[in-house]
């Protein structure tokens, strides 16, 4: 185990050694488009289950406890599962670029590479060393690197000369992707950086992509949408981000604007406000909770998630989801998610698993497998709620920083029969 003090002499040298001029390319402010694709990454019963509640416990986990930095840098003896759901992008680093696919995140900030192979990044002419360790903890997995300064490409003129990315040394938890892309609230880089474990110098925030974007005048506004088309195949192209604008052909509805949650836990996300029906019953009054395209399922806290097995009559299954038979599929009603004085409608055929894929999860094509879980504690902790890609795909997306809101709109696919 090397000591400290060795880690930060390595990484002065390598400063020495690589720091070089970045070379600033601009373009003239407008929205970018990039394409998305989604992975189904599942290797039994319980692995969707297991990966998405590790990740909720590691979202809660964030948000109680307060981090020294003297311990920051301590490999995590936790257990981990590999990424189940994913949909990624595909960015290059460095001239020449160097290109990685990495996750799309809005439920974390910090942007890094080298999940596959700890020696995929080179140091290249636009890089520069900035002394700094830096670790995340995901629950799904967890990485340890080095932060660099290096010239980020998302698509043609729309490149970022100077942004703030980890490269792995060390990471768990992720398979076939080579890293994330993290587009939450600017604040989730808090206490991720840091040069010095005995913690004379602490780096408290890095500025998002997003943020780099927008403060190099690259785009006009400080925000990403996302858009997903739901699908019945493990890997397809079915999704994209734009970055300081709005698709407008992808919404079919006006969006509705809702703004960022004053509850202490779910504020420091993408968090809102909203209440949550099954059919013409309240199952979840209002409450606070995020919009997170890193969580598989739906998540309601479990008196919520209590009303609604029975009042759909789902069963718990080998798989760890709900489960229902074939031939009470038609009796599913809708769930209805009220924010901002807006229902959004979950249709039957948007509650359940992709059939295609039953197998995937351990499941067998007599029965519907539902995707909404229990969060794990009941409503009033300040986290009750987790609208994860089995909603996202049916609803347009966009989290607005300089407003601090999040937007939804219906789409083509919102009441499409697709499962």
């Amino acid at each position: 185990m090397f000591s400290p003090a060795l880690i930060i002499t390595l990484l002065f040298q390598l400063h020495i050694l690589f720091a070089t001029a970045n070379l600033v390319h601009r373009v003239d402010a407008s929205a970018v488009t990039l394409p998305l694709a989604r992975r189904v990454n599942i290797t039994g019963a319980h692995d969707l289950i297991k990966h998405d509640k590790s990740r909720v416990k590691a979202l809660r986990s964030r948000l109680q406890k307060t981090t020294k930095t003297a311990d920051i840098f301590v490999v995590p003896n936790i257990p981990v599962t590999n990424q189940a759901i994913t949909y990624t992008a595909n960015v290059s680093v460095g001239n020449p670029a160097q290109f990685f696919s990495l996750i799309v995140d809005t439920g974390s900030s910090n942007t890094w590479v080298g999940a596959q192979d700890s020696n995929s990044y080179r140091f290249t002419s636009t890089t520069k060393f900035t002394g700094d360790l830096v670790q995340v903890t995901y629950g799904s997995g967890a990485f340890l690197g080095v932060e660099v300064s290096d010239t980020v490409t998302l698509a043609p003129g729309l490149v970022i000369p100077d942004q703030s990315v980890g490269v792995s040394i060390l990471s768990y938890g992720f398979d076939d992707v080579d890293g994330i892309i993290g587009l939450g609230p600017t604040g989730l880089t808090t206490g991720t950086c840091t040069a010095d474990l005995a913690g004379a110098r602490y780096i408290d925030i890095h500025p998002t992509i997003t943020d780099n974007l927008f403060n190099e005048k690259i785009i006009p506004e400080r925000l990403v949408s996302i858009y997903f088309q739901p699908s019945d195949a493990a890997s397809v192209q079915n999704g994209e981000m734009t970055f300081g604008g709005i698709d407008t052909t992808r919404n079919t509805s006006d969006f509705t604007w809702i703004p960022i949650t004053n509850a202490s836990k779910a504020g420091q996300y993408w968090g809102i406000d909203q209440s949550v029906a099954y059919g013409n019953t309240t199952i979840l009054n209002i409450t606070s909770g995020i919009v997170d395209t890193g969580t598989t399922l739906i998540y309601l806290s479990t008196d919520a998630y209590d009303r609604y097995m029975q009042a759909t009559n789902a069963t718990a299954s080998d798989t760890g989801l709900l489960s229902l038979p074939v031939t009470q599929y038609s009796n599913l009603q809708s769930l209805f998610f009220n924010a901002g004085g807006t229902s959004f409608e979950l249709t039957p055929n948007a509650q359940i698993w992709p059939r295609s894929l039953n197998t995937l999860i351990g499941g067998t094509s007599d029965f519907v497998y539902l995707m909404i879980a229990d969060i794990g504690s009941v409503s009033g902790s300040g986290l009750d709620f987790i609208n994860g890609y089995a909603f996202l795909e049916r609803f347009y997306s966009v989290y607005d920083s300089t407003n601090k809101r999040v937007g939804l709109a219906s789409t083509n696919y919102t009441n499409l029969e697709v499962n």
